[in-house]
């Protein structure tokens, strides 16, 4: 799933020797949940990289509406591609919870990058992946319903933040319903019928901002995936 960044994370890609290396290049910062990390328009002079912690990457639309583009979380790169383009943010970063980050500057992170060719190597990944993510929900727009992408995405956020409780999966959910409906590209009322939907026949139990998925192999359904097993 796009959203919340497939695959692993580019610290985790990073050798011992590098992840030390990167870290006696960087400023070390602590931001409380819900602060601003950076805001859409800024100069993009820096990468950050997520040690600990949840950011939603979020840009206004032309009509001032807040779409939620990206789940960032441990171990993950953000804000590294708005310095090959623009030179400025093209999205707002905001924490979820609270978050480490090491802060590099972009000219220090590319040296970095071109000094270490496995890190480069491991960069490019990331990169790669996150547009082949994205290719791909574009495409799977066209093809799936809004309940079925909303299944989806709680699959994967309690598949990457979820926690095993008795044979269900409780999540604490990052996002509120109309920033789910944004990042699934559907209606806030697609996402509450879903959710009423998904409740009525026990897949689901919700409560303030938690979701506990009871089950799994019904919401797979949902999304025409199998069942393992």
């Amino acid at each position: 799933m796009q959203g919340t960044g497939s695959g692993q994370g580019f610290w985790a890609l990073l050798s011992h020797d590098q992840q030390d290396a990167l870290s006696g290049l960087s400023l070390p910062r602590d931001y409380p949940a819900g602060a601003t990390i950076c805001l859409e328009g800024d100069p993009a002079t820096h990468v950050f990289i997520l040690t600990a912690g949840l950011v939603k990457v979020v840009s206004a639309t032309d009509d001032g509406h807040d779409i939620v583009l990206a789940l960032r979380g441990q171990g993950d790169l953000v804000g590294e591609v708005a310095g090959e383009t623009t030179g400025r943010r093209n999205a707002t970063i905001q924490a979820v919870d609270a978050v480490h980050a090491l802060i590099v500057p972009r000219g220090t992170f590319n040296s970095f990058l071109d000094a270490n060719p496995g890190a480069g190597r491991a960069y490019r990944r990331v990169v790669t992946q996150r547009w082949n993510d994205a290719d791909t929900m574009l495409r799977s727009r066209a093809a799936t319903t809004g309940a079925q992408r909303l299944a989806g995405l709680l699959l994967d956020l309690a598949d990457r933040y979820g926690r095993p409780v008795d044979g269900t999966i409780h999540l604490v959910m990052p996002l509120t319903q109309d920033e789910l409906a944004s990042m699934i590209g559907a209606s806030r009322a697609t996402v509450t019928r879903a959710l009423s939907n998904w409740r009525r026949r026990g897949f689901i139990l919700t409560g303030q901002r938690h979701v506990t998925i009871l089950a799994e192999a019904g919401l797979r359904k949902v999304t025409g995936q199998q069942w393992p097993g």
